[in-house]
């Protein structure tokens, strides 16, 4: 099926349910047994549209006025769909309240207790009649739409269809931060090698790639080591003829090119490059396919030749990357970014003391963003000089300030968000909903995604490892920063720089993607003056909803609130009856609200509740539910019903409570659950979850635990003193936590065996072998990352070949073990040893490692002790004053950048107080770092 949105295919998947018996409610109800016709003949009037209307392929050179009606049309179907989408489902869960014998009495305006159809099929029809009025035979049918191709392009392009070309290369302007960068690529640019090769210069919109390109561009000695020099520009739209005429033009070709054939351009350009070291600058790629049509243009010899792109999107820059080298741009530091907001506003001079305070506050909203500190500069150029104006906008805005000053800033980020596939839109617009500077947890979107209907079902793959791609893709076109990756590499947390933040709510607000509630100013007006259908409603203040007009309730399907206090929760299940997405969980209540029961669309459930003890029974009744996280205001067991076994679509169970299952009759499809406890419901995992992937379990118990018969799972945690049986794993694990299990000797043999494990985490006692722990004769052949926590070994044997992939070892409170076996050192792949509250002789063997690793030339190896790099923790030479004064300072100055960077000290985040008077944090520690 052609690819038409998320929520689209999510209906359709839904009325397919619906017509094969295989929905929640089939077997509860004659009811919906009866409208299956209905449902038949809606599915094919839907199918038969999205085979014909979604799989034009929009090309630019058909007619404006054909492509404008397709595109209208989508859109209404799109909203027919949706149309029919609230119809059947408000059908639904009237029929659902009335199975239940629900003691609430459903609202009459909000529920339908029978099924009308009839418009929605007049508005079908309607699209059908006009759509044969449409000259499709001459329009390249598709089985996906592409991109919109009417995009704006660039000067080269609009310049070609006048009859002329400009080159286009960009002056040298004043360069803040990529000294660095440049003398890296330059010395790759001129490294002692004659065969053709490539490098490729990646970032995100804004971020400085061309300025980059153009300062080694003009570099004088690339000027003189480099015969002929070429610079090209591509963009999103671009022609063959076009590029090569930019590139002639570029190398001093005077002749009237638009009159030659495109064979005799490239011939001209063969014969100018023959024989010649040339450097191309081709700036401004976007696709795999511009690359490939232009790599043909230059000729493979071995002259010490040299190809120099830069694009946004990095599977261009690894298409190119066998061949060459990718240089990821960085964002600047605060440091860079104030001496190029120095610069652009006083041009040298200098600036006064008065300006430094909200300057750096400007800075650091910026977020290093080199277009959008030019743009917030070019705003405090225009105005008369003065404190107050400066605290204006560094206190009362973010970097949003003054949007129409930034309308150059948003059009060049735009065009990434243009650039996006269909099916890459939603799920980018829907980040832009969560709250400024809020670290995006990976593993929590990606199951709000799949509850959304964002994620296609695509061969064998799960939902959510298809969601991870999407955000691979997402990063790998910068339009997506990655805030935190876990110990081996993968993404736990991501955000969005302000700006691309702020373009998401203007497409949102522009396509009605989601209402964004982030003022109380704003609040009051969106809510009182709302007309219009907003699915989603994202939310950080206490505003009471219940203003929206019933009417325009029903159709919103998400709500998600960020703030911590709501009087209006109760009146959500009855409001809200089509919600598919509920997250009320920093919301202070004391219990469940009345009816929830009557969400039985919601796929998506986060809340808090304070009496942990007795699980909601309301609950169970939501048979579309996927991911249900519980929070409870005091962390101890709460035992689940047996009506759990009910929520047959639930993939994802959370919990800060250790949770009891009951004895339950029929397997579950859960993927995750956090916090099991061994009971007399958990006597076999094969047989209730025989889907599990991640699973974390807590107690104590005799029976044997086969775990090797779970053929998906993959992280593994056992906590609990004195697990007696024999406990088996299976081979796919790669991630194994071991808390005070006091195994069996042959367990930890057995644990070297497992041949996919990449994460092994022990903390407590080993083994009840005693304190050692001979690691020679084991291998861990794929194991990354080690730690020994609170462990009471006191001496522990291994090789290099006994870890041979590790690339990082941790030892925390490890206060017997007297050192570090010194063979850990030679392996070749290790590249971090940190060291948190273990005894001094610990240290001094890390010492010994260290020196002997440098004596060998590898000077690479990253050793910390309590936060600490070695040479600051250890004594050095000097007196003991300077020694003691030296550690104190180092002490207090990583005390100061975690405050600037809000580094695990969550108090911060919560006072504005101390929010305010960073700028003067980061001044004291930029004056105390110079001295």
């Amino acid at each position: 099926m052609a690819y038409t949105g998320g929520i689209q295919m999510l209906f359709m998947d839904n009325l397919k349910k619906l017509i094969d018996g295989n929905h929640p409610l089939i077997n509860n109800t004659s009811k919906i047994l009866s409208e299956r016709p209905q449902f038949q003949l809606l599915y094919q009037e839907l199918h038969s549209i999205i085979q014909t209307l979604f799989s034009i392929h929009e090309d630019r050179h058909h007619q404006h006025h054909e492509l404008e009606k397709v595109r209208d049309l989508k859109k209404r179907f799109k909203e027919v769909v949706e149309e029919a989408q609230d119809t059947i489902d408000l059908y639904l869960s009237a029929v659902s309240v009335n199975f239940t014998n629900s003691r609430l009495s459903p609202m009459s305006d909000v529920f339908k207790t029978y099924l009308d159809l009839e418009k929605v099929m007049r508005s079908i029809n309607s699209i059908k009649v006009e759509f044969m009025t449409i000259d499709i035979h001459n329009m390249k049918m598709d089985s996906s739409p592409r991109i919109d191709d009417t995009l704006k392009t660039h000067s080269a392009r609009d310049a070609a269809g006048t009859g002329t070309c400009s080159t286009n290369i960009p002056l040298e302007d004043f360069v803040v931060g990529l000294d660095r960068d440049a003398k890296i690529i330059r010395d790759k640019l001129t490294e002692d090698t004659k065969q053709l090769s490539f490098v490729s210069i990646v970032g995100m919109g804004g971020l400085g790639k061309t300025t980059l390109a153009a300062k080694l561009f003009n570099d004088s000695f690339l000027k003189y080591h480099f015969h002929i020099r070429a610079w090209v520009t591509v963009s999103q739209t671009y022609a063959k003829r076009d590029l090569l005429i930019q590139i002639l033009t570029s190398i001093g070709v005077q002749e009237d090119l638009q009159k030659e054939h495109d064979s005799k351009l490239h011939e001209k350009l063969h014969k100018k490059l023959m024989g010649r070291r040339y450097l191309i600058v081709i700036d401004d790629i976007w696709s795999i396919e511009a690359w490939d049509n232009l790599r043909l243009f230059f000729p493979h010899e071995n002259t010490g030749c040299r190809i120099l792109l830069t694009t946004r999107i990095n599977e261009v820059a690894l298409h190119v990357k066998p061949h060459g080298y990718v240089h990821s741009l960085p964002c600047l530091t605060e440091e860079e970014s104030w001496e190029l907001l120095k610069h652009k506003v006083f041009h040298g001079d200098e600036c006064p003391k008065w300006s430094i305070k909200p300057g750096m506050q400007i800075v650091k909203k910026c977020e290093g963003l080199p277009l959008s500190l030019v743009v917030m500069a070019g705003v405090l150029a225009k105005e008369a000089m003065s404190q107050d104006l400066w605290q204006n906008i560094a206190y009362s805005v973010r970097s949003s300030y003054g949007v129409s000053d930034q309308k150059e800033c948003m059009e060049t980020l735009a065009l990434s968000y243009h650039h996006l596939p269909d099916h890459l839109r939603e799920c980018f617009l829907y980040l832009g909903g969560f709250t400024d500077h809020f670290r995006i947890n990976v593993r929590e979107v990606i199951w709000l995604w799949v509850a959304e209907g964002f994620i296609e079902e695509v061969g064998n793959r799960s939902l959510e490892d298809t969601a991870k791609a999407y955000l691979t893709e997402l990063i790998m076109r910068n339009l997506v920063m990655i805030a935190k990756r876990n110990e081996i590499g993968d993404v736990k947390a991501c955000k969005l720089h302000d700006l691309v933040r702020e373009l998401c709510v203007q497409k949102a607000k522009e396509e009605g993607f989601f209402l964004k509630i982030d003022s109380p100013r704003l609040s009051s007006q969106l809510l009182e003056g709302i007309t219009y259908k907003q699915p989603r409603i994202f939310t950080n203040q206490n505003v009471n909803i219940l203003k929206i007009p019933h009417s325009l309730t029903r159709a919103i399907r998400t709500l998600l609130c960020f703030h911590v206090y709501a009087h209006w929760l109760e009146s959500i299940p009855r409001s809200f009856v089509l919600l598919r997405v509920l997250n009320i969980q920093r919301l202070q209540r004391c219990d469940i609200p009345q009816g929830l029961e009557l969400l039985v669309h919601l796929r998506y459930l986060s809340i808090e509740i304070w009496y942990p003890y007795k699980f909601p029974l309301s609950i169970c009744k939501l048979w579309s539910l996927q991911t249900l996280i519980i929070q409870t205001a005091i962390s101890t067991s709460m035992r689940l019903p047996c009506q759990i076994t009910f929520l047959e679509n639930l993939r994802h169970l959370r919990s800060n409570s250790l949770l009891c299952f009951p004895y339950i009759e029929k397997p579950m499809n859960l993927h995750s659950i956090s916090n099991v406890m061994f009971g007399d419901g958990l006597g076999n995992f094969q047989k209730y979850f025989p889907n599990i992937k991640k699973l974390a379990v807590y107690g104590a118990t005799d029976d044997e635990c086969h775990f090797e018969l779970l053929p998906y799972l993959e992280n593994l945690k056992l906590t609990g003193k004195g697990l007696q049986g024999h406990i088996a794993f299976p081979a796919t694990l790669k991630k194994l936590s071991l808390v005070r299990c006091l195994l069996p000797c042959i367990q930890m043999s057995l644990i070297q065996l497992l041949p996919n494990l990449e994460v092994l985490n022990l903390q407590g006692d080993l083994t009840r072998r005693g304190r050692k722990w001979d690691a020679c004769e084991q291998q861990f052949r794929q194991l990354k990352l080690l730690t020994l926590d609170t462990l009471h070994i006191k001496h522990w044997k291994a090789t290099s070949t006994s870890f041979p992939c590790l690339k990082k070892l941790t030892l925390r409170r490890c206060i017997y073990l007297e050192e570090i076996p010194l063979e850990i050192g030679d392996i070749a792949t290790l590249e971090h040893i940190e060291i948190n509250k273990c005894n001094m002789s610990l240290v001094e063997s890390v010492q010994r490692i260290q020196h002997e690793q440098h004596d060998m030339g590898n000077s690479e190896l990253k050793i910390t002790v309590d936060g600490m790099e070695l040479s600051f923790y250890l004594p050095q030479q000097g007196s003991s004053e300077s020694k003691k004064y030296r550690w104190h300072a180092q002490m207090f100055m990583g005390y100061l950048k975690q405050i600037i960077n809000c580094n695990d000290i969550p108090f911060i985040n919560n006072n504005p107080m101390i929010l305010c008077e960073r700028p003067q944090f980061q001044l004291l520690y930029l004056e105390l770092g110079s001295i």
